[in-house]
């Protein structure tokens, strides 16, 4: 008797689900394999992800202070002119790799507070949510920029040249 595919998924969903995929897909070939054709590029990868994140939170912090393409500027000193500055430079510092842990770590702890005081405003219901309370960019660049301050300058870094 020929078994066919719906024969070993209705064996299969009765057993619980376990190896619904066995023969079909080769899971311990498939998910190497993307590692290895990965791999190569990680290193790359990191340094570009610092780098576009760190030029675009600079970008930012630039537009914050000085009011560019902005609906306005905030006073100098107050609150929102230290982040853009904290922004600006700590953006600029990731770029480059410069003490990059360091800069990440300090934007990563802007971000937060950024998202806790600005987004969240630590209300119940609903604007716990990032969706709601439009807090997604201060909550992933926070998660982001702590990821960067544990990993470090890596390749194409200032941090990495002086060892």
């Amino acid at each position: 008797m020929t078994e066919t595919v719906a024969d070993r998924t209705s064996e299969t969903l009765a057993d619980g689900g376990e190896g619904l995929l066995d023969g079909a897909i080769d899971t311990k070939t498939v998910r190497p394999m993307l590692q290895r054709l990965l791999a190569p590029a990680t290193e790359t990868t990191y340094a570009l992800l610092r780098m576009v994140a760190g030029l675009m939170f600079s970008f930012h912090g630039f537009q914050t202070i000085l009011g560019v393409l902005a609906e306005h500027q905030p006073p100098v000193g107050s609150q929102l002119w230290i982040g853009g500055l904290i922004e600006l430079v700590c953006g600029l510092a990731m770029a480059a790799g410069a003490l990059t842990s360091w800069a990440a770590f300090l934007a990563s702890g802007t971000m937060a507070v950024a998202y806790v005081q600005f987004h969240w405003k630590l209300e119940a219901g609903g604007r716990l949510f990032p969706a709601i309370n439009k807090g997604e960019l201060a909550l992933l660049y926070s998660f982001v920029f702590l990821f960067i301050a544990c990993r470090g300058g890596g390749k194409w870094s200032v941090d990495q040249r002086r060892g």
